[in-house]
């Protein structure tokens, strides 16, 4: 695994600010927000793309794929993976990202304006379209295998290692690189969506994002990337992998109802998580940890909660539901990747991490959305939900390994 954060750039930070309950939201310092209502962000602090590669293809790259591939470098060292030992063609990238860079597109655009067509970078469409991560991960690293960018917005992350996963399973691939990356802390996105009502005006970095609470306002948007590389079993054990975890199950679903708004009673997502528990064959009952969405919205922790206990009915109150944004901000395209991850960590470590800043539950959200501290809990299974706008929905379901 690979993970550059708001609250840490590689696994280990992630993890140790995940366990303290480490917020990474802060005033705004990629532009000036004098004339905005949202002045706080979950920014990528300190991060430095000659790190992980040369300085002429980091300049060629927009931050989102430079974020992509530090990560992926991660990931590789992680998995202790030799493409000198492995067939190109049968190793993969499933690598999305919900925007691209709109720093790119508000750069020359305003060069168009300003100084004429002419002046507009010729690098500009291979900076800004959604599949440079992908693309540049599989240049720097050699992967010759199917490489694709599933775009689902804020299920991006997600759907790209639920496709990779189907990808092994099917037998397009033996190892597939997969995850989710974004940089749209920008003037156009910050405005577009406090137009839509969707980001929280709370200028507090302790009370901006706090998921199922009954006084949260909205999400707080964030940066970084989350990548893992995914294996089949027999290929990972015959080269003596370190297996971290088994994906066992993955659902996918859509509302058909908002191009914003999460159907009210939660059925797509409630299908969703159905069809991922029931891809892997366990039973409901054996499940006791869910990842949420838990955006700090108030129509998403409602209607996502409505599922779970539509779904799970008094078990639901068996269960443990928590949320990663509640320290990393949302982070679109790459949030189902960290949160995948998030869930990886916390079976290894046996440790339920809090939804931080959570201190006075909606009413209607009565689940034990791990508030005040963490808590010490045997993780054999862990569901990690990711839902989007255009009413799309994703789930996967992880499993502990065992020899």
């Amino acid at each position: 695994m690979g993970a550059i954060t708001p609250i840490g750039l590689n696994v280990d930070e992630y993890w140790k600010g995940l366990h303290d309950g480490v917020i990474g939201f802060a005033p705004i310092t990629a532009f000036d927000t004098a004339d905005y209502k949202v002045k706080i962000a979950a920014e990528v602090k300190g991060f430095d793309p000659q790190q992980y590669m040369d300085r002429k293809a980091a300049k060629r790259m927009e931050a989102f794929a430079q974020y992509a591939v530090a990560a992926t470098h991660e990931a590789f060292d992680s998995a202790g993976l030799d493409m000198e030992k492995e067939d190109s063609y049968r190793v993969g990238c499933a690598v999305g990202s919900g925007v691209g860079s709109l720093q790119a597109i508000e750069r020359e655009y305003e060069k168009l304006l300003n100084r004429g067509p002419s002046r507009v970078n010729l690098l500009l469409v291979p900076q800004m379209i959604t599949n440079m991560a992908a693309g540049n991960i599989s240049i720097q690293f050699g992967i010759r295998g199917k490489c694709i960018n599933v775009v689902t917005a804020c299920a991006t992350g997600t759907h790209n290692i639920g496709e990779a996963f189907r990808s092994i399973q099917c037998g397009d691939a033996d190892v597939m690189i997969a995850g989710g990356s974004e940089d749209a802390i920008t003037p156009i996105s910050v405005a577009g969506f406090t137009s839509l009502n969707a980001l929280s005006t709370c200028n507090d970095p302790a009370k901006c994002s706090i998921p199922f609470d009954k006084d949260r306002s909205g999400f707080v948007i964030g940066a970084g990337a989350g990548i893992v590389v995914l294996e089949e079993l027999e290929h990972a054990k015959a080269r003596g992998a370190n297996i971290l975890a088994e994906v066992a199950g993955y659902g996918a679903t859509s509302d058909a109802y908002h191009i914003t708004s999460p159907a009210e009673d939660g059925a797509g997502a409630l299908h969703s998580m159905k069809f991922a528990l029931d891809d892997a064959g366990v039973a409901y009952d054996d499940l006791y940890y869910i990842n949420s969405h838990g955006t700090s919205t108030h129509h998403n922790d409602l209607f996502e909660t409505r599922a779970i206990k539509a779904l799970f009915g008094e078990h639901a109150y068996d269960m443990k539901v928590n949320s990663t944004k509640s320290m990393t901000g949302h982070l679109l395209g790459g949030a189902g990747a960290i949160e995948f991850i998030a869930c990886v960590l916390q079976m290894q470590h046996g440790y339920i991490h809090q939804t931080v800043g959570l201190e006075h539950p909606d009413e209607e959200l009565d689940l034990d959305y791990v508030m005040g501290s963490g808590a010490d809990m045997d993780i054999e299974y862990a569901l990690s939900n990711s839902f989007a706008f255009g009413g799309l929905n994703a789930s996967i379901l992880i499993k502990k390994y065992h020899e």
